[in-house]
């Protein structure tokens, strides 16, 4: 089994009881008053997130960049310190900019450029770079996925929600 990632809507208020949960800083999180916990928007990024992270920054999951867009839609904006697993998450007010990132990001051409040995060179996981007779499908669902994060955030923007992300 892989290393898979995984995200989610997350209420205000199921954000405030996990980072109490995690004994986080919980001050700069909003009442909410309409409390969405119903709303069920998820995406599984299987085993492609540091893949598809790589195409976007030009860098992998060691190198995650504080500050760039494109990045946090990977691996969030606030990482939880005391978990076993990686947990981290983007509260609503900057989901607007991640979306405007990946609505302005020209994945074809990031795609069209993109060798396997670089994936490989980079040691980026899953470590599947070695067959270049593979690279147009690979691309194919590095698009997909880019596609499907990028839908998940508009969504989140759409309901004014947090998202959660689990990399186990």
């Amino acid at each position: 089994m892989g290393i898979i990632a995984n995200y989610q809507y997350l209420s205000d208020r199921n954000l405030k009881e996990m980072k109490n949960f995690y004994n986080e800083a919980v001050e700069d999180i909003e009442d909410d008053k309409d409390c969405n916990d119903d709303i069920e928007i998820q995406l599984d990024m299987d085993k492609m997130w540091d893949a598809l992270h790589f195409v976007l920054t030009g860098v992998g999951k060691d190198e995650a960049m504080e500050n760039n867009h494109l990045s946090e839609a990977v691996f969030g904006v606030n990482t939880i310190k005391n978990s076993q697993e990686y947990i981290a998450y983007t509260q609503k007010s900057k989901v607007k900019d991640i979306v405007f990132a990946l609505e302005d990001f020209d994945i074809e051409k990031a795609l069209e450029n993109l060798s396997m040995s670089r994936f490989k060179k980079a040691n980026i996981y899953p470590n599947i770079w070695d067959y270049e007779e593979d690279a147009d499908k690979i691309r194919e669902e590095l698009m997909t996925y880019f596609q499907r994060l990028r839908d998940f955030y508009k969504k989140i923007l759409e309901v004014n929600g947090n998202v959660v992300i689990i990399i186990c």
